[in-house]
């Protein structure tokens, strides 16, 4: 039995996120729980709770053990992007992109 969880527009580039994501592919749920919270990564608490919410999914659902589950997928999507200007030297200007990710969590027995 599967728990899934979803985080849509993130404000956090998608790159970042699968630094840390990287990190706790295939741990079990206890385990990813404990690594995330000592990263010193920015990412690392956002992606912290989209894995509870993926395990009070599971509780909800009655599936088994929520905390031995183990990370079966994590799919890091790009977002829309949010373009701002800045203002540069002779009348120029640059582009600012601010992106956003969607974090797509899967657990299974």
């Amino acid at each position: 039995m599967e728990s899934k969880a979803l985080l849509r527009y993130a404000r956090v580039s998608p790159r970042k996120v699968r630094r840390v994501t990287n990190l706790i592919k295939g741990k079990s749920a206890g385990d990813a729980l404990i690594s995330l919270k000592f990263l010193p990564h920015s990412p690392a608490r956002i992606v912290s709770k989209v894995l509870r919410s993926a395990v009070a999914n599971a509780e909800q659902k009655k599936v088994a053990d929520p905390e031995a589950m183990v990370i079966k997928k994590v799919f890091i999507d790009q977002g829309p992007v949010m373009k701002r200007m800045m203002p540069r030297a002779m009348g120029r200007a640059d582009v600012i992109r601010k992106r956003t990710s969607h974090i797509t969590l899967i657990l299974e027995e």
